[in-house]
């Protein structure tokens, strides 16, 4: 359009050359306007068409965003039209077994009640059995202990046992194979002496040689004050024939015994009262009164040393 005008002011003044200077420099400065108009209004146009193509681009991908969100919209109506005919049809049954099940729930209700009372008493038996469980374990527990300080008690009795004999042993060692004899059993020490080491056939007076034999039993005695010493007197089956103090066997036999703890207790040492002195006559007899061998066995003074038991019967008590 520009270039139109400008070719007409170029004709006309072709037509009008007498049109002067001034007039001509005008028109050439308006040229230069025009023109520099038509270059802005291009550059204008140009931003305006990238503009439009830029708008045109953001209104497709709205147009696609629009398109996937109806369809968006429209899957999630229909899958909430789906849940809810769900949540209705679920709603119906519900009701309908609410309805026709209330008898069975409160049976099942009671049912469970009694359960639940059933469980608590079972627990509760089963706490008070566990306490007593545990109580039992205390006791257990404690009795091993006391079994233990027992069994300990017992062999250290058995230890001075063994060597209160061998003590007792040593001591008689020189009346060896003259009727004495030393073992131990049954927790016990039995010291043996048969008559012909101690008395004379009827007598009950200690010869030399058993006061002697005695007098060395009551030094180890003298040093093991807890043992419990008994002197039983024994004979054998042939009635006794003597006159005088003696009765007969069982009077010879308790007669003998004392005699050995009379001789015991000039030992200031020995407690009185560690000391009994019983007959048993013929009532005891170690070996057959057939023979003369075994009559001589059966007339002895036998000593009977035992442990005092007080702590071993204290634990025994407490066990």
């Amino acid at each position: 359009m520009l270039k139109r005008i400008f070719l007409g002011a170029i004709i006309t003044a072709s037509l009008y050359s007498c049109v002067s200077a001034k007039v001509y420099k005008d028109l050439e400065e308006r040229y230069a306007t025009l023109k520099g108009e038509r270059n802005q209004l291009a550059d204008d146009n140009q931003e305006l068409e990238t503009t439009r193509n830029k708008l045109e681009n953001d209104l497709d991908a709205l147009e696609r965003n629009y398109e996937e969100a109806a369809s968006e919209r429209e899957r999630l109506k229909q899958d909430y039209d789906a849940a809810k005919n769900n949540l209705e049809n679920l709603q119906a049954s519900y009701d309908a077994l609410e309805k026709n099940s209330s008898s069975a729930i409160a049976e099942n209700v009671k049912a469970n009640r009694a359960l639940l009372t059933q469980l608590e008493e079972k627990e509760r038996a089963l706490a008070e059995e566990n306490k007593r469980l545990e109580d039992l374990k205390k006791q257990l527990e404690a009795r091993s202990k006391r079994v233990d300080e027992l069994e300990s008690v017992i062999a250290a009795k058995d230890a001075a046992l063994k060597q209160l004999k061998e003590a007792i042993s040593k001591a008689l060692l020189d009346f060896e194979g003259k009727g004495l004899t030393v073992e131990q059993r049954d927790g016990k020490v039995y010291v043996s002496l048969e008559n012909k080491l101690l008395f004379q056939s009827g007598s009950w007076a200690v010869g030399s040689e058993g006061r002697r034999a005695v007098v060395e039993l009551g030094k180890v005695l003298a040093q093991n004050p807890e043992i419990a010493v008994l002197i039983e007197g024994h004979t054998d089956n042939v009635p006794y024939s003597g006159s005088g103090q003696v009765k007969g066997n069982w009077d010879l036999s308790t007669k003998r015994a004392t005699a050995i703890v009379e001789i015991l207790k000039e030992n200031k040492s020995i407690n009185p009262q560690n000391l009994t002195a019983a007959g048993r006559s013929e009532f005891a007899p170690v070996d057959t009164n057939s023979t003369p061998e075994g009559r001589s066995k059966n007339r002895r003074i036998e000593v009977i040393l035992t442990p005092k038991l007080d702590e071993v019967t204290k634990l025994l008590n407490d066990i």
